[in-house]
């Protein structure tokens, strides 16, 4: 006797980017155009981005970590040069740091909201620092306001990692402001897969320093004197020149035409991301071996990730395994490079320490907020796509796995 398959859950993973047909036709009308590289789609994204944010100058580039590398190089960082970051990040926050040929130095955060804490900024300053480069944490603002008096008074450049925070924003001296309107020299964005807004891969710097962004516009093509797009328009012929080495950062029209469909989309993504938080805020709240993060009262996170940190007597990996034999996918918390190979000793400096204290491998006591977020924390499936039932499905087999 036959008998019926056991019913499963589908499966639930982590994120999902949210795209249509209107992106699909924006393609379309690209490849209809012949024109697919960088050119007027570029530019009408970078107009109609620098609008949505604030900003008066907005420039595309290939991905997140070009424009963090060129927003470095343009603040004047070269190599022998210090700036100040975390650890407690994506390994292209402090990557895009060595390849300007300049020394991390890692401060510790601020354990409620996984972001650079500016108590530790001051003592990791040195004659040789450059740049503070601050992240906003899975779409959590970072205290900018502490942040940036300290880099006015220390005269240093300030650099927004603001990769995953587009339609994040921040209580600005009374009034809420997007991230991307710049508070110090430049912001950074990234448009990756597992992003808020999404073109597969590219990324976004805003400034408000016109001469900023006439740099990187150059130095993300080769260090052009004039871009296709202009050459091809003038009635005159014209002959480019490259006075300077640049870099291959460009980023092409297909992107551009489906980050456009993105950007309208993005007000109403954020809004039922902020409503799926909210939901597991609720559902989380009182499990007791759980806790779900919080928003400081002056930051409105677009919620890019939902971190929820676990009871230090459960193990990490065994919760995230009896999850996802359950269907639901997860992942842990955001690394800390000094723990990466990448980064081995002498290639990074600890700034939350005693002087001396540097480039250790494996685990710095002086670095322990940050440790500890990446080793008690998990991420939960949130995308604007998961049914209402799936955050209660979530909590439910989350307990479960917490037992």
């Amino acid at each position: 006797m036959r008998h019926a398959p056991i019913a499963m859950d589908p499966f639930l993973p982590l994120a999902r980017p949210t795209l249509g047909e209107a992106e699909a036709e924006a393609v379309r009308r690209v490849l209809r155009s012949g024109w697919v590289s960088q050119g007027p789609e570029v530019a009408a994204f970078e107009h109609e981005f620098a609008a949505a944010v604030g900003a008066p100058h907005a420039c595309a580039v290939a991905n997140g970590t070009a424009a963090l590398e060129l927003a470095l190089r343009a603040v004047g960082v070269v190599p022998g040069d210090e700036v100040i970051t975390v650890s407690h990040s994506f390994v292209a926050t402090a990557a895009s740091i060595r390849h300007c040929g300049a020394l991390p130095v890692f401060v510790d955060v601020d354990p409620a909201t996984g972001n650079l804490d500016p108590r530790f900024i001051e003592p990791a300053v040195t004659s040789r620092t450059r740049a503070i480069l601050c992240v906003h944490q899975l779409g959590m603002p970072c205290d900018l306001d502490a942040i940036r008096r300290i880099a006015a008074g220390r005269e240093l450049a300030l650099v927004e990692d603001a990769a995953c925070a587009v339609g994040s924003e921040l209580l600005w001296h009374g009034q809420w402001q997007p991230l991307g309107r710049p508070h110090g020299e430049v912001a950074c964005f990234s448009f990756h897969g597992r992003k808020v807004l999404t073109t597969g891969e590219g990324g976004m710097l805003t400034t408000a320093d016109p001469a900023i962004d006439r740099r990187v516009r150059r130095w993300r093509d080769h260090g052009v004197s004039l871009p296709a797009e202009a050459r091809h328009a003038s009635p005159r012929v014209e002959f480019e020149s490259y006075a300077e080495l640049g870099f291959n950062y460009r980023m092409s029209d297909l992107q551009a035409a489906v980050g456009r469909e993105q950007l309208r989309r993005l007000p109403q993504i954020v809004v039922r991301r902020r409503a799926l938080a909210a939901c597991y805020g609720e559902l989380l709240g009182g499990l007791g071996r759980v806790t779900p993060p919080g928003e400081p009262v002056w930051a409105r996170s677009n919620w890019q990730s939902y971190a929820v940190r676990l009871a230090d007597d459960l193990d990490q990996r065994e919760v995230m395994q009896r999850l996802l034999d359950g269907g639901i996918a997860t992942r842990r918390g955001v690394m800390c490079a000094h723990r990466e190979g990448a980064f081995p000793a002498g290639t990074w400096r600890c700034g939350s320490g005693p002087p001396g204290c540097s480039g250790a491998p494996g685990v710095c006591r002086h670095l322990w907020v940050s440790e500890q977020a990446r080793d008690r924390t998990i991420l939960l499936p949130l995308f604007p796509e998961m049914a209402d039932e799936d955050p209660p499905r979530v909590a439910a087999a989350l307990e479960r796995a917490c037992r």
